[in-house]
């Protein structure tokens, strides 16, 4: 990339490329803040405040303007840009000239549902503001629930209320949201310098294996020496790199020296995904459980209260960060898993089971149970008609609707209620 001296006479234009409203104000300050420094907030709005009335484009500036109103120094302001860029609020584009000129394109913070449901910007918030302070920030944003089960949907549409009339189409500003930015500071080169080519083959460290090294860098907090070492412990007799081993190894070392994994296998169902509170029945109990449980202690109760086995962790781990699966919906997959596969996480089970829901679009207990159950009763129905009786003779979870709701159960179902219900 270029490298650029920013100048006091250069100039620059904004571009308003979304839609700002006071609460994106608010999340800025309360979740973005905290990430990218004050500094970096008030770069971004300064640059809101130079948008013309409407709210679409500037005229041109200095940058001498910006140091006079932020009361910064251009390296300051170089950095801000940097933060905001790297976190999808900003695009910046330049062009040289006797006087330099920029363009700063301004995006849309992310909702605070989307931010607590993005997997690094959530571990990010954690890790910089500490649990106390982001459980208090989760609680200041949960949307509130109301059961509205005994009412009846009366809203009227547009069609019901106007008539039809010819008007012309205005094209609307619409709210955009860039991708997350992730800069690695994984440096490839040391790799490959500090691992003799006879032992790492130089192929191994392909596009893809480059990507999930650097998301384990990111997630587990990795450097690049301690990038070496994982590696040269997950190599193989062909000089390649484990996929697996590696993930392993990456856990392995978070774990010894954070006492747990990443904040991610802990995070129990984003709020506006929760069902409405109020269903007292068995069902609606039993997907209070799977959304008010993380994955972590949800399975660790399939243990008894002991510690999951590291193998069983890498799976909450790939169903959270590879598929990222909702934590409600992976606890429905793995209580529907253990109870048709002879209480076994079978990966290839696993990664059928998760991938079709993937598919599926699912987000919430709910929509993972019934779609469960809807498959259940596909492969009851093809069994019919092939006259075979182990699809209907093989155990389903207790909260299929046709045996949850029964008057009567089995002490082993029972026992089986009980246990899920008191998680």
């Amino acid at each position: 990339m270029k490298l650029v001296t920013l100048l006091p006479a250069d100039q620059y234009v904004v571009v308003n490329k979304t839609i700002l409203t006071e609460i994106d104000k608010k999340n800025l300050i309360n979740l973005y803040e905290p990430i990218i420094g004050f500094g970096a907030v008030s770069l971004y709005l300064t640059l809101w405040s130079d948008l013309d009335s409407l709210e679409i484009m500037s005229r041109d500036f200095t940058h001498h303007h910006l140091m006079s109103i932020l009361k910064c120094s251009l390296e300051g302001i170089k950095q801000a840009r940097e933060a905001l860029e790297a976190v999808g609020l900003m695009k910046t584009y330049y062009k040289e000239g006797d006087i330099n000129s920029y363009v700063y394109e301004l995006y849309s913070p992310l909702s605070a549902s989307e931010f607590f449901n993005n997997p690094i910007l959530n571990i990010v918030l954690y890790n910089n503001v500490g649990e106390e302070e982001y459980n208090h920030l989760k609680k200041m944003y949960r949307k509130v629930s109301v059961d509205l089960k005994d009412y009846v949907d009366i809203t009227k549409t547009l069609n019901e209320t106007f008539e039809s009339t010819s008007m012309p189409i205005v094209e609307a500003r619409s709210r955009e949201v860039l991708p997350l930015n992730i800069k690695s500071d994984v440096d490839f080169d040391l790799i490959l310098s500090s691992i003799p080519k006879g032992i790492l083959n130089e192929k191994a460290l392909n596009k893809k294996m480059k990507e999930l090294i650097i998301n384990l860098a990111f997630i587990y907090d990795l450097d690049t020496l301690k990038i070496v070492e994982l590696i040269r412990a997950s190599l193989n007799e062909r000089g390649g790199i484990e996929r697996d081993t590696l993930r392993k190894n990456a856990r392995k070392y978070y774990q010894f020296n954070h006492g747990n994994l990443p904040t991610l296998v802990y995070r129990t169902q984003p709020e506006y995904l929760k069902t409405p509170t109020g269903d007292t029945s068995k069902k609606g109990r039993i997907i209070g459980v799977f959304e008010n449980t993380s994955p972590y202690d949800f399975l660790k109760s399939k243990y008894h209260g002991a510690n999951p086995t590291s193998r069983d962790l890498k799976l909450l781990e790939m169903l959270m960060i590879d598929l990222e699966l909702n934590p409600a919906v992976v606890n429905v997959l793995i209580d529907y898993v253990l109870k048709k596969n002879n209480n076994k996480l079978s990966l290839s089970y696993v990664e059928t089971v998760a991938g079709q829901w993937k598919r599926a679009g699912v987000k919430t207990a709910k929509e993972a149970m019934d779609l469960a159950e809807k498959e259940h009763k596909k492969m009851i129905k093809n069994s019919d008609k092939k006259n075979t009786k182990n699809i209907k003779e093989a155990p389903v979870p207790i909260w299929f609707d046709k045996r949850i709701e029964k008057s009567e159960i089995s002490d082993e179902e029972a026992k089986e209620l009980e246990e899920l219900l008191k998680i």
